[in-house]
């Protein structure tokens, strides 16, 4: 059994789970982890689709009552149980600019945008936009539930999350950033975002899935058991401290986190302290 390996897989599990749900970009933290492991190209692309499923399940296993309930209420059909149909219809409408922008960006995205200096890049301009939609004094709505969310603002926020496919840029904090400006309070928009991470995570991890199913192995089933569990526990943990902490708190911090981040890695590309990668 490779140790190294395994601890890598650790690793980058734990990144995948924390920075998941946290408008940081868990895309770009992996690329950039990645990189400085020596753990990058062909099994470890795989590697990085499959701990992604891990949290999905840990945001699904969050969310269990309330994925019950809107289960039982489609089900069901009936016209008390209107509002499970219609939450479903806003995060179909939601996925899809992001699934149809996927499907016919996929290729380029992953072979030009997939590199540490366009996530420097997107998590310091990410940075900047959160400090300017959180900027002091600014007025924002409170108490709104996501059942209230109508099929405009849904569109609206699909087009936001589809800004994601920049690595860097974050899909939570797209999503999260993109309902605030739309309208919603920041404890709706980062509810909406958990629950449109599940189709949006989910179509990415297939569609990756479907392009790569050559490159699986049982011998690195060891590596994704322990990649998968370190992703599901922190990403469990993310969760929960997101709703904890937006209850008192707003996303400024997350900002200032990307933007000395984001430096830090540009300026160890510009002086040659870390040999980073950088697309051709």
């Amino acid at each position: 059994m490779d140790i190294p390996l395994l601890l890598k897989a650790l690793i980058l599990g734990i990144v995948e789970g924390v920075t998941e749900f946290l408008p940081v970009s868990s895309t770009g933290h992996l690329i950039i982890a990645g990189d400085l492991l020596g753990y990058k190209g062909g099994i470890a692309d795989v590697f990085e689709i499959v701990i992604q499923l891990a949290a999905i399940l840990a945001v699904c296993w969050a969310y269990r009552a309330r994925l019950a309930a809107v289960a039982v209420g489609v089900l069901r059909h009936q016209p008390r149980d209107r509002a499970s149909l219609r939450f479903v219809w806003m995060l179909i409408l939601a996925f899809l600019p992001a699934a149809v922008l996927g499907v016919i960006f996929h290729k380029q995205i992953k072979e030009v945008l997939f590199n540490p200096l366009v996530v420097a890049t997107a998590l310091i301009v990410g940075g900047i936009v959160i400090l300017f939609i959180e900027r002091p004094g600014k007025a924002r709505p409170e108490g709104e539930s996501i059942d209230g969310i109508d099929a405009a603002t849904a569109v609206k926020i699909g087009f936001a999350q589809a800004l994601a496919m920049i690595p860097g840029t974050s899909r939570s904090g797209a999503t999260i950033i993109g309902g605030m400006i739309f309208g919603l309070s920041r404890q709706a928009a980062t509810e909406f975002s958990f629950f449109l991470a599940i189709p949006t995570m989910l179509g990415a991890t297939v569609l990756d899935v479907y392009k790569s199913w050559r490159l699986f192995a049982a011998a690195d089933l060891p590596v994704f058991v322990v990649g998968c569990a370190a992703a599901f526990v922190s990403a469990m943990w993310a969760v929960r401290f997101l709703l904890r902490f937006i209850s008192s708190h707003d996303f400024r911090s997350f900002a200032w986190y990307r933007i000395v981040f984001g430096v830090v890695v540009l300026l160890t590309w510009h002086f040659g302290w870390v040999e980073w990668t950088v697309a051709s």
